[in-house]
């Protein structure tokens, strides 16, 4: 039986819509979010400028000064000058704000801001946030925003106290300071700690660099790497972590960077005691003890936070090369370390396990990873590569001169321009020495890194739409 179609069902139909008549927006919220970020950085630049922020009463030159804003709103602790005498107390309390802020998450917080204030979105941007939250944060809406929010900001700030309290536990009295600086250098290096920026303000030797001073005191660098540790596994999973209280209970993404976490924090360890242990600049002038204190110290801090009971400048090629792969990884998604996230890279391992395993998706813990995830995390770590071997190549050009009139290698060259997009701070020292046009490149890297190559896809391009249809498949030969 055929039946021919009726011509009221072909009869094309229109439909009418009123016009938008909202006037167009100059700028998205993305946008919004971004030229926040700049502000803030500018702001801060020209405070730090100022001859009330340092103690020669001077004005600072803008590359000094943005430097060390851009440094400090981006939670990386790369320096120019030495923050504990260059500074004066107004400086150090602009670096204080500026790395808060930071730490808490600028593109995070002023999302939030953005929603109490009742700032509108097209439907097309609520989907960018939306994937920008679950891919970032871990929260698949706005009022999960809200809620992760204030217990985020109550989470912080109680461990912001604790640190603090046990810090100045171990620094009061020290060179005489009082129990007002005392308490206000315990607070700066509590926040720093946690929020993995790198900065200290407390007093250090003439030599030193970042905790030197404090090699043989156990107790300060353990509560210190707690800090670290802390900021550096992300918000959502010590969430998840104080709800759960259970491994096989928590979420994947919590197994994930639990387990990668403390395999990176092991290897490096072993490293850097291996390598380190008869060095005489480094770990080899301090007893047993102190030697596996500073190498926990040291792979805890040397990925994400930058603090340092050595000099990255003395150790050997072999750790700063182990070093330069710890940063490029990371800390956690949604947490203040950088770098293309431990999530990125544990996706990845399990994808190549999963792969060898003869599976035809990447699994892990018993669960099947999503395979847009997967590519997404392919696309980070390889423009994460690109982006590290492309600013490398331009500062060997660039700075040919001043690289070979100070005699800095390849090895540290790579090792502080990985450290930059990483956002982790430890430095072979090579910074001080670069021309304004270096210092520029470098600033360029901490901002790129900060904002991360998820944050800027996700902010740039639209949400992946679902296809209606597939290509024809074709088997390639591979290997």
């Amino acid at each position: 039986m055929i039946r021919q179609t009726r011509p009221r069902d072909v009869r094309r139909s229109v439909a009418q819509f009123a016009p938008n008549r909202r006037p167009p927006r100059a700028l998205s919220t993305p946008y919004i979010l971004l030229l926040g970020f700049v502000l803030l950085i500018v702001v801060g630049g020209l405070l730090l400028a100022l001859p009330i922020a340092n103690h020669q009463n001077e004005f600072t030159s803008l590359d000094i000064s943005f430097f060390t804003a851009i440094s400090a709103v981006t939670v990386t602790g790369h320096t120019v000058v030495p923050t504990s005498t260059y500074w004066s107390g107004f400086g150090q309390g602009v670096i204080f704000l500026l790395m808060l802020v930071g730490g808490l998450g600028f593109m995070v917080v002023s999302t939030f801001l953005l929603l109490v204030i009742g700032q509108r979105s097209t439907l097309q941007e609520r989907l960018m946030s939306s994937g920008f939250m679950r891919d970032t944060v871990g929260v698949e809406g706005m009022q999960g925003l809200r809620r992760i929010g204030r217990n985020v900001v109550l989470l912080v700030f109680v461990l912001y106290v604790l640190g603090t309290m046990g810090i100045c536990w171990q620094v009061r009295g020290l060179d005489g300071m009082g129990f007002g600086e005392s308490l206000w250098k315990s607070t700066f290096l509590s926040v720093s700690a946690f929020n993995n920026a790198g900065f200290n303000i407390l007093p250090e030797l003439p030599t030193g660099s970042s905790l030197a001073r404090f090699a043989t005191n156990p107790i300060l660098l353990l509560m210190t790497t707690v800090l670290i540790v802390l900021g550096g596994l992300g918000w959502t999973v010590l969430l998840d972590i104080y709800r759960n209280r259970r491994f096989p209970r928590l979420g994947l993404d919590a197994k994930l960077v639990v387990v990668t976490s403390l395999a990176l924090w092991g290897f490096g360890a072993g490293v850097l005691l291996i390598a380190e242990f008869s060095n005489p600049e480094t770990l080899g002038s301090l007893n047993w003890a102190d030697r596996v204190t500073g190498a926990v110290f040291g792979s805890a801090s040397g990925r994400t936070a930058g603090f340092t009971t050595i000099d990255f400048a003395d150790v050997r090629d072999i750790t700063k090369l182990t070093y330069t792969g710890l940063m490029f990884i990371g800390g956690g998604a949604g947490s203040v370390a950088g770098g293309i996230k431990v999530v990125t890279f544990a996706v990845i391992v399990a994808a190549v396990v999963s792969s060898l395993r003869g599976r035809s998706h990447a699994e892990a813990f018993g669960r099947e990873i999503h395979q847009s995830q997967l590519h997404r995390a392919l696309a980070v770590a390889v423009l994460g590569i690109g982006i590290s071997i492309l600013l490398v190549a331009i500062l060997t050009l660039t700075e040919k001169d001043v690289l070979i009139d100070k005699g800095i290698s390849f090895v540290d060259l790579l090792f502080d321009t990985v450290s930059a997009l990483g956002t982790t701070g430890a430095s072979t020292g090579i910074a001080p020495d670069l021309t304004v046009g270096g210092k520029a490149r470098f600033m360029v890297a901490l901002f790129v890194g900060r904002l991360g190559p998820v944050t800027l896809a996700l902010t740039l391009v639209p949400r992946e739409e679902a296809t209606v249809y597939r290509f024809v498949r074709e088997r390639v030969k591979i290997g």
